[in-house]
């Protein structure tokens, strides 16, 4: 069965309000629901709300990031979850950001790389209901574990956007996540995952047959992911770095404005899905045609119908 992400909470929703919409997406032919963690809810709340409101779903984190909280807490976030939805739970962590983590969490976004690899080997232990003791590259454990272990331990997938990444996903997790990128693009990043490990991306949707507002509010959130030095690497190795480099100049320059109206339609259009409702699901499904396995759509208000109807609207049972 094809799988058919959701991101939750709804953008225009708080997560009371989701409720209901939550609970009608199996019916609609959503299989997953996938929770994000930024400056808006967190990661885990929506997940358990979810598992009780809609127990058909398939649940997960996209993403919670692996340097703001302790390994430990980290881990008995999980095996709540774990336990609330058992064997329908995904965690998915990454190295997030230096503004989310530093500027935002008081943390410390170092060796972003190593850090999730080792919270990885923590998290495949702890959860298993192993006692840790074991010293990291990044971090140190000493007698860890969970007092109750949960008896369908999770998946554990990474946030990925380059080869390093995407390859330790493939040895060591159980997928990969990612984001930002057009169906053409998932064909690279399938080559270097390989065949055989999950593959889940977010997809930013607007339901609107105004080309020019879709790109309108593209741009805005574009221009503030794609100056995050991660990003920029990921859309360098992509091949977009020339057509990128007039905004990375105007956003290094202090202009902001002038950063955003430098990305060019066609990036607009690569990295985000608009349209009407049909022509969104046909885009989403060439994004599964170039190895994508989970699409998490993430439909963004302001298109020509209600976000509740825009969510309706995509469901793959239209097809």
């Amino acid at each position: 069965m094809d799988r058919w992400g959701i991101t939750i909470p709804f953008f225009d929703q708080t997560l009371i309000e989701s409720r209901s919409l939550i609970a009608q997406l199996p019916e609609l032919g959503y299989t997953d629901a996938w929770s994000a963690e930024v400056n808006g809810a967190d990661g885990f709340v929506p997940l358990a709300l979810a598992a009780e409101w809609a127990p058909a779903l398939r649940l997960g984190s996209a993403i919670v990031p692996v340097s703001t909280r302790g390994p430990g807490l980290l881990a008995m976030s999980a095996a709540t979850i774990a336990d609330l939805a058992p064997g329908r739970f995904v965690l998915g962590i990454g190295a997030s950001s230096p503004a989310i983590v530093e500027h935002w969490n008081a943390g410390e976004f170092v060796k972003p790389y190593a850090r999730t690899r080792d919270t990885l080997r923590f998290l495949r232990a702890a959860l298993a209901g192993e006692k840790v003791t074991e010293t990291y590259e990044t971090f140190a454990v000493k007698g860890f574990r969970l007092e109750r272990a949960p008896a369908s331990p999770p998946k554990i997938v990474l946030a990925a956007l380059r080869p390093g990444m995407l390859r330790l996903a493939a040895r060591e997790a159980d997928g990969a996540i990612t984001n930002w990128l057009s169906p053409q693009d998932v064909r690279k990043v399938r080559a270097e995952l390989g065949e055989g490990t999950e593959l889940i991306a977010r997809l930013f949707v607007m339901v609107t047959q105004d080309a020019a507002r879709a790109r309108e509010t593209a741009r805005r959130m574009l221009a503030g992911y794609l100056t995050v030095p991660v990003y920029a690497a990921f859309h360098d190795w992509l091949g977009r770095g020339e057509v990128l480099r007039p905004m990375h100049e105007a956003w290094a320059a202090g202009d902001r404005r002038a950063a955003v109206k430098a990305i060019p339609d066609e990036v607009v259009d690569d990295l985000i899905v608009h349209g009407d409702a049909a022509t969104c699901r046909a885009r989403i499904r060439e994004y599964v045609a170039g190895g994508l396995d989970t699409p998490v759509l993430a439909p963004l208000s302001g298109g020509d119908v209600p976000l509740d109807q825009a969510v309706r609207e995509l469901a793959p049972t239209l097809d």
